[in-house]
């Protein structure tokens, strides 16, 4: 069976804002500050590799618990970023897709993203796909929960609701900062995919470290279980 050398699909575990900061005895709210910057790189790098999706891991479920100052800190800069954003990402071609429990944020920040959504939804270059109040154990049940109500519980099912549902399967997932752990992200989506984790911190991260990822994924032999 021959495989592609180029991912179709990259998901990114944004990971080490917090540790970029403290190295260079900044304030967390830095760390995240650069950490968009590197979100900004990396879209258009993936727009450049010919990516057709890539999925962010910008704020989980379990993240709520941090101070109530970084999760405010966090959410001004996701809203900033949107609306500062958004009409470079549609004159590229960047189409936005959101996964997690989104709908649950506050009504300012859902209303961005609809409009956002919409905005880009024509667009037919690079999928975006954000992972806003995400957590895969959460999809799963979700999933699992809409399979049961349309009858038969199995893969197939499952998977057509899966807030990914409609975008490549996934085929590489990147973590930075050293950590090798998935974090209850995307793990449906992970089964066969390869993982490459870096000690990279998310705020270094750019279009070399992209491509070189991407020319690693074009290394590896794909067995799928086989032999």
């Amino acid at each position: 069976m021959v495989h592609p050398t180029t991912p179709r699909h990259v998901a990114i575990i944004m990971d080490g804002n917090g540790r970029w900061a403290k190295k260079r005895h900044l304030p967390r709210v830095a760390g995240h500050r650069a950490g968009v910057e590197a979100v900004r790189r990396t879209v258009r790098a993936a727009g450049d590799l010919g990516l057709e999706a890539l999925t962010l891991y910008a704020f989980s479920s379990e993240n709520w618990k941090r101070p109530e100052d970084e999760v405010s800190d966090l959410m001004s800069m996701m809203k900033r970023f949107i609306l500062s954003d958004l009409e470079d990402f549609a004159a590229a071609g960047v189409r936005l897709h959101i996964i997690g429990d989104w709908r649950a944020m506050a009504p300012d920040v859902v209303e961005l993203v609809e409009r956002a959504i919409e905005r880009t939804s024509l667009n037919s270059g690079t999928t975006l796909a954000v992972a806003l109040n995400y957590g895969a154990q959460d999809e799963l049940v979700r999933a699992a929960q809409a399979a049961a109500a349309e009858g038969a519980v199995n893969a197939e099912a499952i998977e057509r609701h899966l807030d990914t549902a409609g975008l490549p399967p996934l085929d590489l997932l990147i973590r930075t900062s050293g950590e090798v752990r998935l974090s209850n992200f995307l793990l449906w989506q992970s089964a066969y995919a390869e993982m490459l984790f870096t000690d990279t911190l998310w705020p270094d991260f750019g279009a070399a470290d992209l491509a070189a990822a991407v020319a690693e994924f074009a290394r590896r032999e794909r067995r799928y279980g086989g032999l």
